[in-house]
């Protein structure tokens, strides 16, 4: 476990490259937008420091900015002032394009709304980022049927999304973000559309994923959620209101 001090060694490195073993690190990122004339500050100097094979919950209420940071994470935005390094390149400072490249390699999304093709089979749908990607017919098959074992649906390939249960269409997404290998995972609201009994199947597939060193970033606003990850960051009013280890985050919540 990560102690404190050298989390904060890392977060104080100004303009310096962190070491190949951070694989997240945000230093003073703010984020702010013009709605209509009004100035609304999602993001207020973020510190932030993962390291590699990490599994932490992001949480916090409406508002808090959450999934302001998330997108910030996962490339799909850009901060108006700070760094944020991810695997070791300054994506804070990339162009447009940049950033595609680098979130189509690094990173593998995993949505609330399952976004399943409905006439593909579970491994077509797996393989479709490697389609893009102009990986061959053989290896994207490969590939897509070992992501598929990674989260215990191998014997469900051949299944289209309606013959598949809840849970098992969010192992089928699931799977489709493990399979171009990314540096992090990142879940937004994951168990958003299930219930209590499926929500605690897709938790124990995340921490099978971690267990494996799959590093694992969940962004939700359920306590009972993100009390399932190793660590736990809680933002309000766009700044990190704590940082935990699971065992005292559930502590405090008497969880």
């Amino acid at each position: 476990m990560t102690t404190t001090a050298e989390r904060q060694a890392v977060l104080t490195a100004a303009n310096t490259a962190p070491d190949k073993d951070w694989v997240i690190v945000t230093r003073g990122v703010c984020r702010e937008y013009d709605m209509g004339g009004e100035i609304v500050r999602a993001l207020r100097g973020v510190d932030l420091a993962i390291r590699r094979n990490e599994y932490v919950a992001i949480m916090g209420p409406s508002g808090s900015g959450k999934s302001t940071l998330m997108n910030t994470i996962g490339c799909l935005d850009t901060p108006n002032s700070g760094e944020y390094w991810l695997n070791g390149q300054k994506a804070s400072e990339m162009k447009d394009d940049e950033l595609a490249r680098v979130r189509n390699k690094e990173i593998g999304f995993v949505f609330q709304t399952f976004n399943l093709l409905p006439r593909a089979t579970a491994l077509a749908n797996v393989e479709l980022p490697l389609v893009y990607a102009g990986v061959p017919s053989a290896e994207r098959h490969a590939r897509a049927k070992e992501a598929l074992e990674r989260v215990q649906l191998d014997k469900r390939m051949g299944h289209r999304p309606n013959e598949l249960s809840g849970g098992q269409r969010q192992r089928v997404a699931i799977a489709r973000a493990l399979v171009n290998r990314p540096s992090i995972l990142l879940a937004d609201e994951p168990t958003g559309n299930l219930d209590s009994t499926t929500s605690e199947e897709i938790m124990r597939v995340f921490e099978e994923l971690a267990s494996q060193g799959q590093t694992v970033i969940m962004v939700t606003h359920e306590p009972d959620i993100a009390a399932h990850a190793r660590r736990v960051i809680v933002l309000r009013d766009g700044v990190v209101a704590s940082d935990d280890r699971r065992e005292n985050f559930t502590t405090k919540l008497g969880l």
